[in-house]
């Protein structure tokens, strides 16, 4: 089980990120940067944040179904976003995200790895038990 933590006092926006995600029993999976390629390669959404955010969770989904887990199973992300304005918050994390939403951090970035690429995201992930033998 997850536990997603509030906690008093401290400012957030609980709709888009979960400020604190507390694992208990679990093992960690470390999900490097995931960017908007199709199957084959393909960039998928030129010149489209959603677009990109939406098949970079395609991509997030299908590596979390190999393991046996789920979005709720998300600890922590991180969100490099180049051209980053603060009205695309909502729509990319809202692409990305299932409910209750991991912690996360999002970062403006001047570019990625190369120029088509407009946001590439990281994640840990917390595994369940039937996981473990698929990571050993």
């Amino acid at each position: 089980m997850i536990h997603r933590i509030e906690p008093a006092g401290v400012f957030g926006v609980p709709d888009l990120i979960s400020q604190v995600s507390v694992p208990s029993g679990r093992d960690f999976a470390f999900l490097s940067g995931q960017v908007a390629w199709d199957e084959e390669g393909r960039v998928v959404g030129k010149g489209d944040h959603v677009a990109q955010a939406t098949q970079i969770a395609r991509r997030i989904d299908r590596v979390l179904g190999a393991l046996g887990a789920g979005r709720e199973d998300i600890v922590k992300e991180t969100v490099y976003v180049v051209g980053y304005e603060p009205r695309l918050a909502p729509a990319v994390l809202g692409a990305l995200h299932g409910s209750p939403p991991p912690s996360s951090t999002l970062v403006g970035v001047a570019r990625l790895f190369a120029p088509e690429f407009l946001i590439e995201v990281e994640c840990v992930i917390a595994l369940p038990s039937a996981a473990e033998e698929l990571a050993g």
